[in-house]
Parts: structure tokens; sequence; C-alpha cells
């Protein structure tokens, strides 16, 4: 099959009242920023590089704790043994021993706000197909690939440096999507500021997410820092209708995680607008078709389409649409033939996809007759076309 550009049709308007996108520039090694309302990527720095997750890891295990409390597998209520090799865990933690047995509801609190990577352990162990922490990092790993994150490798369930312990940028900010989208009612929890658990360890109650409280709207979601990940930070943040996404790491500093944190969060808000550029089913274009009792079928979108633009001055969205083709017949409507790819200067490129927006059969007799021809005519004129020493002499 080839692959063929064609430009949508005049439906999608593609020029906008908007200034020029200014690339952002962060300190962070690796980010990945998105707007979640419209889900158009923001900032996108190294965001496919497995790196180093430190504690941003334990959004994997929250969320996997998540869906095991939704079928039933976990109750809230149910109090989990401590091992000693959970107990063992340095680091950050909820200062947890052996003859401790802990309410599934505290260890969630405990891994959201204190970051407790014997928590975090805890609960690995008693979801572990084989009652281990080294068994649930398996199950981790299986269940990113379902979940599209193809860059993420877990060798823990809390991010404690270990070889060949990974994840993306980008990967942490679809998990962070799917833990606000997928569990409204336990998302609130990350936004908690303090959690004394046994009131015996005042100085492990608070919330590491520097940007709680601020007023700008962040309510989540995990920091993490270790001496080979530097400082990183998994957030989200809603002002009105829109939510942000943003996942940092590199940082060289506490201070500086804040600092960048904060400054991502106002320019993602502050300098784009929100822009509807077309209707769900609406056709952007049509699909040359191989074989079938039409010559070609509309190219639609499934979803209405709505993009974050700069907010002021003058710029030109950039679009074509991209499929594979001709399409050989039969086709059913809704199936996915291509792409409508939108470009915006100094921004991700986004890429929708776009289906069938009508059946086509595939062609009888006459059909394959009538192809059969045009077929042969486009060779027998391809032969009598002179070449380029016939022209010249």
């Amino acid at each position: 099959m080839l692959r063929f550009l064609a430009a949508p049709l005049a439906a999608l308007a593609l020029t906008t009242s908007s200034a020029h996108a200014q690339a952002f520039d962060t300190r962070a090694t690796a980010a990945f920023v998105m707007d979640q309302t419209t889900g158009t990527v923001l900032l996108d720095k190294n965001a496919d590089e497995p790196l180093p997750p430190a504690s941003m890891s334990k959004l994997m295990t929250t969320y996997m704790a998540f869906e095991a409390i939704a079928d039933g597998r976990l109750s809230v209520d149910e109090r989990l043994p401590v091992s000693q090799h959970c107990m063992d865990y340095g680091g950050s933690t909820m200062f947890l021993d052996t003859t401790d047995r802990v309410r599934v509801e505290d260890l969630l609190r405990g891994v959201i706000v204190l970051s407790g990577n014997d928590a975090s352990c805890v609960l690995a162990e008693a979801l572990s197909p084989v009652g281990t922490e080294a068994g649930f990092a398996a199950m981790m790993t299986d269940r990113a690939r379902q979940l599209g994150m193809m860059n993420s490798t877990f060798a823990n369930s809390n991010g404690w440096p270990a070889v060949g312990h990974r994840m993306s940028m980008r990967d942490l900010g679809i998990l962070s999507s799917r833990l606000i989208t997928d569990y409204p009612t336990f998302y609130p929890l990350f936004a908690e500021e303090t959690f004394d658990y046994d009131g015996e360890h005042p100085a492990n109650v608070r919330n590491r997410n520097p940007l709680l409280g601020l007023g700008i709207g962040v309510d989540g979601l995990k920091t993490g820092h270790t001496q080979e990940a530097g400082y990183g930070l998994a957030g989200s943040a809603k002002q009105g209708d829109r939510r942000v996404i943003f996942v940092i790491t590199g940082l060289d500093s506490a201070q500086a995680r804040a600092e960048e944190s904060e400054r991502i969060v106002n320019w993602a808000f502050r300098q784009f607008a929100q822009r509807d550029l077309a209707q769900g089913g609406q056709r952007l274009a049509e699909a040359e078709v191989w074989m079938g009792e039409a010559t070609t079928v509309g190219l639609a979108l499934v979803d209405d389409l709505s993009l974050l633009v700069p907010n002021t001055g003058n710029a030109t969205i950039e679009a074509e649409v991209v499929y594979n083709g001709p399409v050989e017949a039969p086709i059913a409507a809704g199936d996915t033939l291509g792409e409508l790819v939108i470009r915006l200067e100094n921004l991700p490129e986004t890429r929708v996809p776009l289906v069938a927006d009508a059946d086509v059969a595939a062609g009888g007799f006459n059909t394959r007759l009538r192809t059969a021809a045009e077929v042969l005519v486009a060779r027998m004129m391809a032969d009598d076309a002179p070449t380029a020493e016939a022209v010249a002499d």
C-alpha cells in the first residue's frame, strides 16, 4: 500500500487568531506537558527516554491498588501484614515494622502523601501473584504495556534505585491521566497535604508536592528524588474547565523542582486558549478505494476536535491527512483509515485518527472488469511514454 497525503477539506478552519507559540525552555532534563482537556501536547523534551523515575513510579503501585479495590481483590478496610523485607526499606517511610497490620486506606495515604517505600512494598506483596515484591514488579511491567506505557520497566514497587527500573516522562503522563479519569473517587488523596499515621513520627507527615496550597489549581500527584534521577514531579492542575498534566525530572534541587513546576503550570494556563476546530463525524477528506462499489470514501473525525493555541496575535495551523491507499474494499463505517496531522510552530505535532464515514461494499463483476481495464490502460500509457533519450534526440 502506498502512503497518500491529502489536503483537508475547507470545512476545517486552519487559520486562527493566535500568536506564534514560544517554545518553553525548561531546566529539566526530560519533560512532558499535556492539556488533558483537549489532548494537546504542549511540551515534549526527551519524553520517550526511559529514565530512573524514583518515587514517581509509586503512581503505578497506587493505580494497581485502586484496580484491585475496584474489582474486589482488596478492601480499603483490610489490614495487611508487614514483612521484614518491607520494613527494611530506607528512604521515605511510614516507619512500619513487622508487628503492624495496616489498613489499606492508611497504606494508600502512606504511599501518596508520605511517599512510604515500606507502604508501597506492603501493597505490592499483598497483590503479587507469588507474594513477593519482585512478582508484583513483573505485574506492573505487564500492566504498563496494556495501558500503552511502552517505555516503562519495573524492578520494585517504589522506585528504589535498581538496574533496569525505568519510566519515560510520557508514560508517567499517561499514567497520571489514567489515575485522574479512571479513579476520580480516589484522586482527592493526592491533594492531601498531611497524614499523621500513628502520631509518633512528626518529621514525616507532610506531602512533598511543593505546589499544593499555592492557589494555582495543583491537586496532585507525586514527587520523586534519588541521586541518580535528580528531583522530579508528576503533577496536575485544574483551572476552570481545563486540566494540565506535567511531568519533569532531572532537576538539581527541591527548590529548582518547585520553581520549574510552577513556571510550567503558569505557562500552560496563561499562554494558551482552547480552540474548537471541527466536529465529530465531520468529513475532512476522501480516500481512494480499490475494488469497491464506490471509488472514494470519506475520512471523518471520531470526536470533536479542540486544540490549544497561543492566545494572542496571528498564527496558522497546518494540517494534512495521511492514509495508506488506495483502501481495499470492503470497508465498514468506523474503520480507522488514516490520521489528521496538525502542526503549530514550536509545539509537538498532534495526530488524530480518521475513520471511514460510510460502508463501501466490495465491487461485483463489473467493478473488477472496470478496474482491470483501468490498470491495463495505465500500463499501456506508461509503456508508450517517450523516454528521456527519445526526447533528447
